[in-house]
C-alpha cells in the first residue's frame, strides 16, 4: 500500500497535470476502476472490497473522471447494512426475549437510511473543506461522495471490538488517499480536508462525556 508524503509526478503519457488516461493499473479492473457494479453485486462488491483494501492509491485513481453516485452508495449501504447484521447478531448473544430481537430488526430497517443521510451530509462536510483547501480545482461533489462511499468499506469490521477501531483508523487513511488521488492534491492537503472533521467529532465526543461526567460526579455529591 502506497502512501505518498508529497506531490507525485505524472504517470509516463498522461499529457499534462490533470486527470490521467491510459491503461488502467495492474490488480484493478478496467471497468469503471474495477468499482462496485450493482448488475453483478456479489461479484463486483468482492472486487470491489479488496482493491479498495489492499490497492486503495490504484483503485481511486482508477475511478477519477467517474460521476456515478448509485453504485457508490448501494457499496456503502452493503458495507453497513452487514455491520449492522454481524454487530446485531453480537449484541443478541446475552439478550433474551423479544425486546432484543426487535431492536435487531429495528438495526435492520435504520442502518440504510441513517447510512445515506450521513454519507450525503458528510460528503457535503468533507467537499466544503476541499474547495476552502484544495480550491476550485477539484473533482467536484461526485468525486468527494464516492471517496466517502468507498472510504465506508471499513465499516464492515467495526462490529468487531478493537479491531473496529483500527479499522476507523485505516479509514480515514483511505479517505486521505482518496481525497488525493480524485481531487488531484497533495497528501498534506488531503490530511487537512479528512483530519478536520474528524478532530472536531473528536473533540464533541471528549466534550460530551466530560459533561455526562460531571453531571453523574455532583449528582452523587448531593
Amino acid at each position: 500500500m502506497e502512501f505518498e508524503t508529497g506531490g507525485r509526478p505524472d504517470p509516463a503519457g498522461s499529457g499534462g497535470s490533470g486527470g490521467r488516461t491510459g491503461a488502467p493499473p495492474p490488480g484493478v479492473s478496467s471497468s469503471a476502476g474495477g468499482e462496485f457494479d450493482y448488475r453483478d453485486p456479489v461479484q463486483s462488491f468482492i472486487k470491489t472490497v479488496r482493491n479498495v483494501v489492499t490497492a486503495p492509491v490504484e483503485f481511486f485513481r482508477g475511478i477519477i473522471g467517474h460521476n456515478d453516485l448509485v453504485n457508490p452508495l448501494i457499496f456503502a449501504i452493503i458495507c453497513y447494512e452487514v455491520a449492522a447484521i454481524l454487530g446485531g447478531l453480537l449484541a443478541l448473544v446475552g439478550i433474551s426475549g423479544q425486546q432484543g430481537f426487535g431492536s435487531f430488526l429495528a438495526s435492520l430497517v435504520l442502518a440504510p437510511i441513517f447510512a445515506t443521510i450521513g454519507l450525503f451530509i458528510g460528503a457535503g462536510i468533507l467537499h466544503l473543506l476541499v474547495m476552502l483547501i484544495v480550491g476550485s480545482r477539484n473533482a467536484g461533489f461526485a468525486g468527494t461522495f464516492r471517496v466517502s462511499a468507498y472510504s465506508s468499506v471499513t465499516s464492515l469490521v467495526s462490529w468487531i471490538p478493537v479491531i473496529g477501531w483500527i479499522a476507523s483508523l485505516y479509514g480515514i487513511y483511505l479517505a486521505i488517499v482518496g481525497v488525493r488521488e480524485v481531487h488531484n492534491t497533495s497528501t498534506g492537503k488531503a490530511a487537512i480536508v479528512v483530519l478536520i472533521p474528524a478532530v472536531v467529532v473528536i473533540l464533541l465526543i471528549l466534550v460530551i462525556v466530560a459533561l455526562v461526567g460531571a453531571a453523574l460526579f455532583f449528582g452523587a455529591q448531593q
